[in-house]
């Protein structure tokens, strides 16, 4: 009998997948086992200009040659099917619509550079800064209320001034966030037609019932924006679970860019899974 728990692994194909990426789908995958529970693989895939479906089927492909495996979702070569973020527009859409009416987004012209200039300069700490919407762009309350769809506009989330965001990290224990000093409005849907990160994902994860999440502690403030987004679409939020970043020999977390340590790149250069398990790096801080 299989428990409650719903995780997921959701790797994003702009590029192949590296060290970083596999150490936390890894710890994904022994958190749902240690449940006894279910983990499910979802393609998020939602930006149509760098998702391309050669990397969506290397990440399923390396994924399996590395040793993850998972519930639900794709095999190798197979469709993601339900599982595919670009298919599941309609919910996205139902979302965008209800936050609209509940008057918690606005329609936003500003673009990154009206933004960066009404500032003047960063705010935030310096593990996360970044610009914070000032207060006098936003349009008053009620603004596009009546648009029927999106359109050709961005739009953004109305965050409360007087909140504090506080959770506990199943990893790095209590985490608070301030409300237009650590984060201020942000993308839900892009002038591109697509729902933006923050939104897709809580979307995506609630109607998948998934119940603990596991990423990357470079996406931590993100969880005090999508907190607020269950709240206004009135879901359970899931427990979070920000594993550490592998870095470089430099000391830069490892992006995508970083083809040398691709797990592609890796298996070519002799490397086995247990190999790289076994390693120094693989390993430094992560829980006992």
């Amino acid at each position: 009998m299989k428990s409650s728990y719903r995780g997921r692994i959701a790797p994003t194909p702009t590029g192949y997948l590296h060290l970083g990426h596999a150490r936390t789908f890894w710890i994904a995958m022994e958190r749902a086992r240690e449940a006894g529970g279910t983990l499910i693989y979802r393609d998020e895939d939602i930006d149509p200009d760098r998702c391309k479906p050669e990397f969506a089927e290397a990440a399923i492909e390396d994924l399996h040659w590395f040793g993850c495996q998972w519930d639900e979702g794709p095999n190798i070569g197979g469709p993601v099917g339900p599982y595919r973020q670009s298919e599941r527009m309609p919910l996205f859409l139902d979302a965008w619509k209800h936050l609209k009416e509940g008057g918690f987004i606005y329609p936003c012209d500003q673009s990154r550079k009206d933004v960066a200039w009404a500032t003047q300069a960063p705010h935030g700490d310096e593990k996360g800064s970044e610009s914070i919407y000032p207060e006098h762009l936003r349009p008053p309350i009620g603004t596009g209320k009546t648009a029927q769809a999106p359109g050709e506009t961005n739009w953004r989330f109305r965050v409360p001034g007087d909140r504090k965001m506080q959770f506990d990290d199943l990893s790095l224990g209590p985490c608070a966030f301030n409300c237009l000093k650590d984060f201020g409005d942000f993308l839900v849907w892009r002038k591109d037609g697509q729902p933006a990160y923050e939104l897709a994902v809580v979307v995506d994860d609630a109607a998948m019932g998934i119940t603990e999440v596991v990423r990357g502690e470079d996406l931590l403030i993100s969880t005090a924006r999508q907190l607020l987004i269950y709240e206004a679409l009135g879901l359970t939020a899931p427990e979070f679970y920000h594993a550490p970043l592998l870095c470089d020999s430099s000391g830069q977390r490892l992006a995508k860019r970083h083809k040398s340590l691709s797990l592609r790149e890796l298996k070519e250069a002799g490397k086995t899974p247990e190999d790289l398990r076994k390693s120094e790096d693989w390993w430094s801080g992560m829980d006992d």
